[in-house]
């Protein structure tokens, strides 16, 4: 099921289940994706997977690529069990080759409109006691695994006519956030980069945009505060859903659906921007 450069495909059966048992993510939404295929790395869980989730309830195949195998696979069965079209892949997005194979595999089958560049890590330290193998690690993932991404399908939307790409950054990329040294320096990289590549490939009709969402409440937030501040979980919790002026943490269906808008037709105007969904943060805090 796991195996490196096949999709682990996923039989669709016709709707079963009345609307009001289908999950607020997967129901039908305004703006729609009919005919289009879009890639969505680590798709498997939390932002990616409601990214996942909407994108297959607003009409388009997803194909989801996540690390861990066994996850992507239920969670494109999950989704296929509403009636939607999904399969998923085991890839580790830093590893270029291995990108390369998947990428080709997937071109094979599939013409690629929309490319969601989710996947990525976190890491708490500031300068000097981030260590040299940390700085890495972040930046392997987070910054080397959205250029091996983006290079390997480019080529593939500008034969095809175009296509839309979307970056997950972070407002870390632009805001000082206390001991983020390593993850702010990747999404800022990321932001850098959705820039550069939304010009150099507007006359292709690629668009470029990126996220930079505020905290998020996900399994992957439990799981790091837990990890990090162990006894303090309620106290840190609190802390982040109130760095937000709106007092809360955002949810993953939330940033799932301005992902949706971005990558739709309606906004074929919009290209080279980060989006902030920060509930207030960058202008109404103070």
């Amino acid at each position: 099921m796991e195996a490196r450069g096949f999709f682990v495909k996923v039989q669709t059966p016709a709707m079963g289940p009345s609307e009001a048992a289908v999950p607020r993510s997967l129901r039908p939404t305004t703006f729609r994706l009919e005919g289009k295929t879009a890639v969505i790395t680590g798709g498997a869980s939390g932002i990616g997977r409601a990214i996942a989730d909407c994108f297959a309830a607003a009409g388009a195949a997803v194909r989801i690529i996540d690390i861990d195998g066994t996850s992507g696979a239920n969670a494109a069965a999950e989704i296929a069990a509403h009636g939607r079209n999904a399969s998923s892949v085991r890839c580790d997005v830093s590893d270029a080759r291995h990108v390369r194979e998947i990428f080709r595999e997937l071109f094979r089958a599939d013409r690629v409109d929309i490319l969601v560049n989710n996947a990525g890590i976190a890491h708490i330290g500031n300068l000097e006691n981030t260590t040299d193998d940390q700085f890495a690690a972040v930046f392997k993932v987070n910054v080397m695994g959205i250029f091996h991404c983006m290079q390997a399908c480019i080529g593939h939307m500008k034969e095809n006519g175009g296509g839309s790409i979307l970056n997950m950054a972070s407002i870390a990329a632009t805001a000082g956030i206390s001991d983020r040294f390593a993850y702010s320096m990747s999404k800022g990289a990321v932001v850098a980069m959705t820039y550069s590549v939304a010009k150099d490939y507007i006359v292709h009709n690629i668009r470029c945009n990126c996220i930079s969402p505020a905290r998020v409440h996900t399994p992957f937030v439990d799981g790091f505060v837990s990890k990090n501040y162990p006894g303090r979980e309620k106290e840190m919790m609190e802390k982040l859903s109130q760095a937000q002026p709106l007092g809360r943490m955002a949810t993953p269906h939330e940033v799932a659906t301005l992902a949706l808008f971005l990558c739709s037709d309606e906004s074929s105007f919009i290209t080279g921007v980060d989006y902030p969904i920060d509930g207030g943060f960058f202008k109404l805090r103070g």
